[in-house]
């Protein structure tokens, strides 16, 4: 590929609901500007945690400021367990103390949880504050900063409580990645594999052959990896935004990698390397039902572990999983409900058995 760094735009069309997403290089010392068109009044919230106001604080403030913004930072400690309702109450508190009201604007400046939780309470806070993703990790890039869904954790299972309220405005900096450790980068890459089995065989062809080119951060290799799964993600959320159907393929691989990261309490595995063991179980599964050969599955195997992610899934007892399973939002009725493959590109939705399913588990572990 060229060096091409130009920046890169992706509309989502949902009529007054539309927005832009904004890709590109050295876009977070632009944000201030970027943001200016859609936001009504000068005071900002940024909601953040530590680990990311330590990279880019500063910058963003700068430029904020620097664009007549009035800039509060509402900070929350980092890790999933913290995408809970007592944080999200303890964010409320903090809008009120600063008199915060429903035109002023949170920014979701973080990773996934950040953006599920600060897209949480700006939904919640005095029936919606208007909210920009910004996310700085390659997951929330491709994923989750994308499409409205905004949640919080209860004990029991992931993001149990939550709605779907849509961004004013996503800006993607790929320069922020250089910061991120390897393994954060490796599971953004989980996301970016499934959307490519999920849109076609071109996509798929291009990540096998630049896979190791995300790896070493190569920057065109990673605007376009995000550029394409945004196009992806935004023309699936415009025909389906509330997940009653045709959306529902976006979770490819997240029906049993829920139930691994509630069983392991969050702690052991990230979300995109329990997606990657959770697609090694769909296209089991799916070979199983007589879906796709053999090589497909190996397919799936290949080009998650050349991009360093789990392909072995744990051990884990049919109790637990089918009790977990039970709460899954897709579950309907007595059928368990998955995204399976007939081929790259062809996903399609699935009632499974209990029996398919443990089998399958048997043959991951």
């Amino acid at each position: 590929m060229n060096d091409n760094l130009q920046e890169r735009k992706v509309k989502v069309n949902l009529g007054e609901r539309s927005y832009d997403i904004v890709i590109g290089s050295g876009l977070i010392d632009e944000i201030g500007l970027k943001i200016k068109p859609f936001v009504s009044t000068k005071r900002i919230f940024i909601v953040s945690n530590p680990t990311v106001l330590n990279v880019c604080k500063d910058r963003v403030c700068k430029s904020l400021k620097d664009a007549g913004f009035d800039v509060n930072i509402l900070e929350v400690p980092d890790g999933e367990s913290y995408k809970s309702l007592e944080i999200a109450y303890d964010l409320y508190g903090q809008l009120i103390k600063h008199n915060a009201n429903r035109f002023d604007t949170v920014i979701a400046l973080g990773g996934g949880v950040i953006g599920d939780l600060a897209g949480f309470v700006a939904a919640t806070y005095m029936r919606g504050l208007p909210f920009i993703q910004v996310p700085t990790t390659l997951l929330a890039q491709v994923d989750s900063s994308v499409g409205g869904k905004v949640a919080v954790n209860h004990p029991k299972a992931k993001n149990l409580i939550g709605c779907f309220y849509q961004p004013r405005f996503v800006l993607i900096d790929v320069d922020i990645l250089q910061t991120l450790p390897e393994r954060e980068l490796k599971v953004g890459l989980a996301e970016v594999i499934k959307c490519g089995f999920l849109s076609g065989e071109k996509f798929l062809v291009f990540l096998e052959e630049h896979i190791g080119d995300a790896l070493v951060m190569k920057k065109d290799v990673l605007i376009e990896i995000i550029q394409r799964c945004c196009a992806f993600k935004a023309k699936v959320v415009e025909v389906d935004e509330k997940d009653f159907g045709k959306r529902a393929i976006l979770n490819y691989g997240h029906t049993i990698g829920h139930v691994i990261e509630t069983i392991t309490d969050y702690k052991k595995y990230k979300h995109g390397e329990a997606v990657s063991m959770g697609m090694i179980c769909a296209a089991v599964i799916a070979n199983r039902l007589g879906l796709i050969q053999e090589s497909v599955v190996e397919r799936h195997k290949n080009i998650l572990k050349k991009a360093g992610l789990p392909i072995e899934l744990p051990q884990m007892s049919p109790e637990n999983v089918i009790k977990h399973l039970l709460l899954d939002k897709k579950k309907r009725g007595e059928d368990y409900t998955f995204v399976l493959l007939k081929d790259a590109g062809e996903p399609v939705i699935k009632n499974v058995s209990f029996e398919d399913i443990l089998e399958s588990l048997k043959l991951c572990q």
